[in-house]
This record gives structure tokens, sequence and C-alpha cells, in this order.
């Protein structure tokens, strides 16, 4: 047998490989959008990928299954549970809806369907066994049912899809499954789809995988053996899910788009007048070089992961999008990753180079030091998650989270002055602002550098 785990760090999402060697066929299990990986791994190991899965219909990225199964010809094997509403729109005649019980087999090797519902209704997870070395399963892949440490939030239907009244009842239907599911063997593997900084939960491991075992002696969640008070842990203290959630939970029903032949172009320089105007243009150049100096109108996100959370929140599916790179390596990075959530209407990029020829307007951004700050005479707007304006915030300050900020301009004032955690969030909120026509300042380091220079006057006292 082989097995492979693809990690995506900037969803935090896992997706696996697993082959047998002797028959030459593979399955891959909550693949990404971008299938080449797996296809590149399978024939360096001389597999064929004859299956493609997934544990259920995801909220955080856009599900590479038909994007998987259209380039290698695999079947797909879907969930067939939850009901009604939570049935795909997108398999085909040869493909195979699964439920609680049925076994896939690629060559010598069985996945068993567990219905292991909480997260979504239709959520399932397979039990694998490779049946030359015994009878007895090794593992469990649990997608977002089981993390290390932690289990699915099922408060996402609610919050983030727009479905009253499931949380709760999504809970309470997650308690049960993990009853069920501490009943098995405990020296099941347990491999999780997703580790620490996934959205998905509120306390996951960074460890890749874990032991069944284990887990019922260290994860809160086998801990609760009451009902409600499993309900009232599970849903308090959960982190605001990004908007684009509701978005991949439509796209991953009806069927994601297969990807576009070729990436967005490199565009002339005198493009960029009308990017500004009839789209919007996302300056990824970096912090400083921004700060420094940007096209009036252009939008500050950052590179890594930042880059998808807040391209999800703060970006329309129906935009034109444009990037403002250092060099084609970087648009290319971008672009990808704004194809992992779905946001394909990139229409091209515009390098650094190119910036004295495009007749565009530029703008700085104005950032002061924590030590120049002084809240009894300035509005000030802090921008980060509830759960930090909790742990502490400045007197008189207005909470908005940064995601919500393009709804709530109207309560901005014209002079405001922003803050988050470290500084990033507060450049972005500063750019959107800009683009609104107000006139923001950013506070350089953000709470950090706020709670420093409060310790400091503290101890000269």
């Amino acid at each position: 047998m082989y097995l492979k785990r693809f990690y995506d760090e900037d969803l935090a999402q896992a997706s696996y490989l697993v082959g047998c060697q002797a028959a030459q066929e593979a399955i891959v299990i909550d693949p990404a959008r971008h299938e080449k990986q797996y296809i590149e791994v399978a024939q360096a190991q001389g597999l064929k990928i004859v299956a493609v899965t997934e544990t259920h219909i995801h909220a955080d990225y856009l599900s590479g299954s038909r994007q998987l199964a259209h380039e290698v010809g695999a079947r797909m094997y879907l969930s067939r549970e939850g009901g009604d509403d939570w049935q795909y729109a997108f398999n085909g005649p040869d493909d195979v809806l699964v439920g609680d019980g049925d076994v896939i087999k690629v060559g010598n090797l069985t996945l068993e369907v567990m219905h292991t519902p909480g997260h979504t209704p239709e959520h399932i997870s397979f039990l694998l066994t490779d049946r030359p070395a015994g009878d007895d399963a090794i593992g469990v892949f649990t997608g977002d049912f089981l993390f290390v440490g932690d289990v699915g939030r099922p408060d996402l239907l609610e919050k983030a899809a727009g479905l009253k009244d499931t949380m709760r009842k999504g809970a309470q239907v997650l308690f049960h499954s993990l009853q069920r599911f501490k009943e098995l063997p405990e020296h099941l593997q347990i491999w999780p789809a997703h580790g620490a900084g996934s959205a998905c939960g509120k306390a996951l491991g960074a460890i890749p995988s874990s032991v069944l075992g284990y887990e019922k002696k260290t994860n809160w969640a086998f801990h609760h053996s009451k009902e409600d008070e499993f309900v009232q842990a599970i849903l308090e203290g959960q982190p605001e899910p990004p908007k684009y959630f509701a978005q991949m939970k439509k796209l991953n029903k009806i069927g994601p788009a297969l990807l576009p032949p070729s990436d967005a172009p490199e565009l002339p320089a005198e493009a960029m007048k009308d990017a500004l105007t009839n789209g919007k243009l996302l300056d990824v150049r970096g912090e400083s070089v921004f700060a420094e100096g940007h096209p009036k109108g252009a939008i500050y996100l950052p590179e890594g992961g930042s880059l998808v959370t807040w391209a999800g929140w703060l970006l329309s599916y129906d935009d034109d999008l444009f990037f403002l790179v250092r060099d084609a390596e970087q648009a290319r990075t971008a672009i990808r990753s704004l194809q992992s959530i779905g946001l394909d209407n990139v229409k091209g990029y515009f390098v650094e180079a190119s910036l004295p020829e495009s007749g565009a307007p530029l703008q700085r951004s104005q950032r002061i030091d924590a030590s120049d700050l002084d809240e009894s005479k300035v509005k000030v707007v802090d921008v980060r998650s509830e759960k930090e304006w909790n742990e502490g915030h400045l007197k008189g300050a207005l909470h908005i989270h940064l995601g919500y900020l393009p709804e709530r301009l109207d309560e901005i004032p014209a002079h405001p002055v922003l803050h988050c955690g470290s500084g990033v969030r507060s450049l972005i909120a500063s750019s959107l602002l800009q683009r609104a026509d107000k006139d923001p300042v950013d506070v350089r380091g953000g709470w950090k550098a706020i709670q420093k220079r409060r310790d400091s006057a503290k101890a000269s006292v």
C-alpha cells in the first residue's frame, strides 16, 4: 500500500492519495483544485488514479474532485447521505453515490463508508483496510468530522450559509456521531482534512495525524458525556466564518467549474486606469512598498495564506479582478491562490515596473506609531475579531471586524485611526477606506504595539 498526504499551507487543507501497488490503482480523497500534484506523484509511483472521493461538501475551498476526475477519467464516489437538500448535482452516470456501510474497492484496498454527520449532514468518513495485510482497518480519513485535538464546527451552515436554526441541531448530531465513532478500535490512525489555522474548527492541532486512542484521551470533544454540555462547549467561542464559505457550499454542491486552460495574462501599463475604474486592482507587492505608494483605488492584500482568507472575505465573485505584482511568478502564485476558492475572474496582472508608464495616480498610506496615538482626540476603529476585542480594547473605540468593513462604511468617520493585531489587517482596511474616499490612518504594529506602549507607561510611573 502507498499513502501520500498533500498539504496546502494557505488553506491548512490536507488531501490524500492512497494506492494499491499490486494492482497499480489509486484513489484521491478530498483533492484540492490543482490536480497536477496528484497525477505526478501517482505516475512516479506507477499508479493510475481510478477513483476520486470527498468527505463532504466543503465550505473553505473549491473541491478538486470534478477537476481531477475529468483529467484522469476516474470515477467519483460522492455522499448520498444528508437528505434531499444535500445531494450532489454534478455526478455523472458512471459515478457512484455512497452511504453508511458501503465499500469502495481500489485494488486490494477497501474504504468502508461511515456516515459521520454534525459538521454537515452529508459528511462521511472512510475506514481504510489493506486486505493483504489483514482484515482490520488501519485508519480513518475523517475529513472535517474529527481533527487532531478538535472536531468540525457545526455552526457554519447557519453562520456562513444562512441556514437558520441548524447549528444547535448540528451540534446534537455531532455529539452522537462521536459516541458511535469512539467505539471503533483505538489503534486506528486518524487522517483529518485540516490542520492548525483552518476556520473549520477553533482549536485544531498542528500534528498531521493522530490515533483514536490518543484523541479519546486528549481531544476535548471526547470528554463530554452529556449532550447539552457538549453542545454548549462546541458552539462557544467559534471564530467568524469567512463570507466566501457560503459561496463554496453552493459551488461545491452544484459543481465546481473546470479550470481555464491558461492563467490570466500580463497586461500593458495603459490598461491599469481601466482596471481601477471597472474592476478591482489587488496590490500584493508587500506591506511597506504599498504604504509608500500605490495606485489610487488599489486594495492591499498580503501574500501567503492571508491572501486567500481576505480575498474570500472582501471580494465579490462577480468582480473583474486584476493583480499588481513584483513579477510574473508572483502573479502565477496569486492567481492560483484565488482559484483555490473559486475566484476565477482574474482578467490579468500588471508588473511593478509598469507603474510609471500607466499614468495611474499614486497615493501613500498614512501610518503612525503607537507612541503617536492619542485615542482621546481621534476616532479609533478596531478591525480585529470579536475574540480579540473581548480580550482587550481601547475605551471608546468602534469595533468592526475587517471582513464586515465594506458594508459598514457609513459608520466610519472621514478621518479614522485604524488598528488590528499587528498592522496587516489595518493596512487592508486603510486601502478599503481610501478607495471609499476617506482619509484613514493606521497604527503600525497594531494592538501589540499599543499594549507595549501602555506597559511602558505603567512601568515609568
